[in-house]
């Protein structure tokens, strides 16, 4: 391991590995020292044995998440174990309020896509490690970053790895390590917080009738309930759920057995799937929106999670964290063009500039979309149904519904 990197990514997972996609293909041309510290160890980067497990988590891709893959060179790999969505369904409970989008009708390949984390995660970690300038890019792992201090010409880390600790020095430290980084409260980032008194369950689970690659977004008096169709297994259809459950109610929801959870979902979910036969081992998660008051300082930059948490609602975090992961790339390989040091805190703060818009319309369109369809108020439940049903019969404004959860209703951030 060097001594000095010209940026250090603290967190190796799909955030941060996608960073140092984004970056790869100009390390040699910039001359490019990067550094990726992760916590766990590194899996295998071997995809031929890869064995999907019935159990995986996913995450949600829309066609912009395709896009900008294209441009790192990776979507290719990626898109041999994902599930395309070619129609989304939304409904609300109870209610007579729904809308349909198709992938045809707007006249792309798919509505988005749902890759399990873990597939997505080695596919990153292949394309790095096997591109002709990987060399640039130095993997610390299992390794823990035990401090990070600003010095005049960029930040000092200690790094504790092999029961040593090191010191290394970098021009630009970037923090992707998650919602719950303790990095970024050691280095006194505050943040913003909404508690929804919500957690969401997520799970993996089987319905008699195929997917057909249809993906549910399903309002409910409780909370949301997402159903997205994965890759099949064992000759069983597979979605992944997403439940959005009370505090009050997680104990008792968690602590049923599988045919009692399964009835639970179907009476939340209906039958348009038919019935549900299997179900997985199932995680939860409190449900909040934080976005830091800092994203970037002299030398630092915050991104994914660590940055901005989003109600799951319309699936749009991980979205919106690779738009920031490939415009932050695109300014450091300016800033380097122009002779910058890549921790230049203007350059970093032209980066947040070009992202707030962004943040602020996902953001506040996941949190208002959660509190409209979570009130029981009889009025606004007739005007949020009224609202979905002429979507519904109205082809311009399905379209722009479409292109909000598409991602391309925001001007797509380019590597040049």
């Amino acid at each position: 391991m060097n001594t000095h990197y010209d940026i250090v990514i603290i967190g190796g997972g799909m955030v941060g590995a996608s960073l140092a996609a984004a970056l790869l293909p100009m390390t040699e041309a910039l001359n490019l020292q990067i550094a990726v510290v992760e916590s766990m160890p590194m899996p295998t980067s071997d995809l031929s044995q890869y064995q999907p497990s019935y159990d995986a988590r996913a995450t949600a891709l829309s066609y912009g998440a395709r896009k900008l893959y294209e441009q790192m060179g990776v979507w290719d790999a990626i898109s041999e174990h994902v599930s395309s969505i070619q129609r989304i369904h939304v409904s609300d409970k109870g209610h007579f309020g729904a809308t349909r989008l198709h992938a045809e009708e707007e006249h792309v390949p798919a509505l988005g896509y749902v890759v399990e984390n873990q597939w997505m995660g080695r596919t990153l970690l292949n394309h790095i490690t096997t591109h002709q300038y990987a060399e640039r890019v130095t993997y610390c792992c299992p390794a823990e970053v035990l401090s990070v201090t600003p010095i005049e010409e960029g930040m000092q880390l200690d790094i504790l790895m092999d029961d040593k600790t090191i010191q290394v020095s970098s021009a630009l430290v970037v923090i992707a390590d998650g919602g719950r980084s303790e990095l970024r409260e050691s280095l006194g980032i505050s943040y913003q917080q909404v508690v929804y008194e919500q957690h969401a369950v997520v799970t993996n689970i089987s319905p008699e009738s195929p997917h057909r690659n249809v993906a549910y977004e399903r309002f409910t008096d409780t909370g949301p309930l997402a159903l997205l169709p994965l890759q099949d297994q064992d000759d069983m259809a597979r979605c992944g759920l997403v439940w959005t459950v009370p505090d009050a109610e997680l104990d008792a929801v968690m602590g049923l057995d599988d045919a009692a959870f399964l009835a639970r979902v179907q009476e939340r979910f209906g039958y348009r799937c038919g019935r549900f036969m299997h179900v997985g081992k199932r995680f939860s998660y409190p449900l909040k929106l934080v976005l830091a008051d800092e994203q970037v300082r002299p030398g630092l930059a915050v991104l994914g999670n660590a940055a901005h948490a989003l109600h799951p609602i319309a699936g749009q975090g991980y979205n919106l964290a690779l738009r920031g992961v490939v415009d932050l790339a695109q300014h450091i390989i300016e800033a380097r063009r122009c002779d910058m040091s890549v921790g230049d805190i203007s350059m970093l703060q032209a980066y947040h500039q070009a992202r707030i818009a962004d943040q602020k319309r996902t953001i506040g369109l996941s949190d208002k979309t959660m509190k409209l369809f979570s009130n029981r108020n009889p009025m606004l439940a007739l005007g949020r149904d009224l609202g979905l049903q002429l979507m519904d019969i109205c082809p311009p404004a399905k379209t722009l519904f479409a292109r909000a959860a598409m991602g391309l209703d925001v001007p797509a951030p380019r590597l040049k």
